[in-house]
């Protein structure tokens, strides 16, 4: 009769319970690719060697993971606890300690890119650090001598950047700084040409940027290095980046935001024809202010001069003389008018003296009898023999009356 033999159950250590139930896994293609959702917690990020330890969590369940820092250097954004999740990876066994766990290769936030939402924590990180702080940001120069530009030597943007500032002032130098502006090598070389700039001194302003593109082509100037290097800069920067409605960190830390690389030029130098517009009309303004300065100024004067001329004593002493010699001719003339009357006046008197003068009457042909010095005016005056006087114009006569 055949008895079987029994044969004894094997005896297995730990480590290889744990290798075979690591090849099971590891041998079930199902488990090397997995999508994974669910909520970050027990996040621990090891400084010294970059890897990144989480849970993964849902209402029900919770799995340990871990993302090696070759991965995780080239996530967007920084996860954070409580943060869910869509992680792409593989389950494994890590054998020291018997447990399975996901190793995370990728990972991304569930309902939002993982762009925006590195875009978002990187600003709200250097907002509260104050590098947006407007009290910092430097003041433009109103007439730049050299503008500095830091772009791609092959893109449109460098021809509009040099096309306008030719155009508005051209005058200005321009020193062009060629970087990468998209792609892994990108922030490095935007942040070694900012800080050249800044430690050269031989730009007035800096222009950077780059033509418009997709939130990936422009991720460069969003490079928390080259965030700190246009905060630091000494020299006043202007960040043009895409188009209008795109917005860069660097754009936040600039002292000036431009929604182009054209407007950025725009902005870095003031415009020719508008300057000599302007100051023409300038001048203008000033030589009739000052025309009319003129004219005031001169009536000012002239009326202080009459003033002047008013409380002066030598004006004061002319002007008495001239009252004076005025007076003087009027009383001459008065008395030449008095004396000429009065002469006037002896005249007709002496003229009616000399009608009345006896003499005057001798003088035609007359004679006046005297006698004893009384005029004889009728002959019974005298008797016979009276002697008297006769009186001629020129002479006197002694007669005497003959008969009775």
């Amino acid at each position: 009769m055949y008895s079987p033999q029994i044969q004894k159950p094997r005896v297995l250590s730990v480590s290889q319970i744990n290798f075979y139930i690591k090849s099971l896994i590891e041998n079930d293609g199902k488990l090397q690719f997995v999508l994974v959702t669910g909520e970050i917690s027990n996040l621990t990020v090891h400084q010294r060697s970059g890897h990144i330890y989480l849970s993964l969590k849902d209402s029900n369940s919770v799995i340990s993971a871990v993302m090696f820092a070759g991965n995780a250097r080239r996530l967007k954004f920084r996860p954070e606890n409580g943060m869910k999740i869509i992680c792409r990876g593989r389950i494994s066994l890590y054998e020291p300690s018997g447990r399975y766990q996901l190793y995370i290769e990728d990972m991304q936030p569930d309902g939002v890119g993982a762009l925006a939402l590195a875009f978002e924590q990187l600003k709200s990180d250097l907002e509260k650090k104050g590098l947006f702080d407007p009290a910092h940001k430097k003041p433009l120069p109103k007439f730049p001598k050299t503008i500095g530009v830091i772009t791609s030597p092959t893109g449109a943007a460098v021809q509009d950047i040099t096309n306008i500032l030719r155009r508005r002032f051209p005058s200005v130098d321009i020193i062009l700084a060629p970087v990468l502006v998209q792609g892994d090598s990108a922030p490095k070389q935007l942040v070694n040409a900012v800080n050249k700039f800044s430690e050269s001194k031989i730009a007035d302003v800096i222009i950077i940027g780059r033509g418009g593109g997709s939130a990936e082509d422009l991720w460069a100037f969003n490079d928390e290095e080259l965030a700190y290097a246009v905060y630091h800069c000494k020299t006043p920067v202007i960040s043009g980046v895409g188009h209008e409605t795109d917005f860069t960190i660097c754009d936040f830390v600039a002292d000036k935001r431009a929604s182009t690389p054209s407007a950025a030029a725009e902005l870095a130098v003031p415009d020719r024809q508008e300057l000599i517009s302007y100051y023409k009309k300038q001048r203008q303004y000033l030589a009739a202010t000052l025309e009319q300065k003129f004219k005031t100024a001169q009536l000012k004067l002239e009326k202080q001069q009459r003033r002047m001329s008013l409380s002066s004593p030598k004006v004061r002493a002319e002007q008495t003389e001239r009252q004076l010699l005025a007076k003087a001719e009027k009383i001459s003339r008065l008395m030449n008018d008095n004396i000429y009357q009065k002469e006037n006046k002896l005249v007709s008197a002496k003229a009616k003296l000399d009608g009345l003068n006896p003499l005057n009457v001798l003088g035609r042909g007359y004679a006046i009898a005297e006698k004893d010095e009384k005029i004889i005016t009728s002959a019974k005056q005298l008797s016979g023999g009276d002697e008297f006087t006769v009186i001629l114009s020129d002479g006197k006569i002694n007669a005497k009356v003959c008969g009775d």
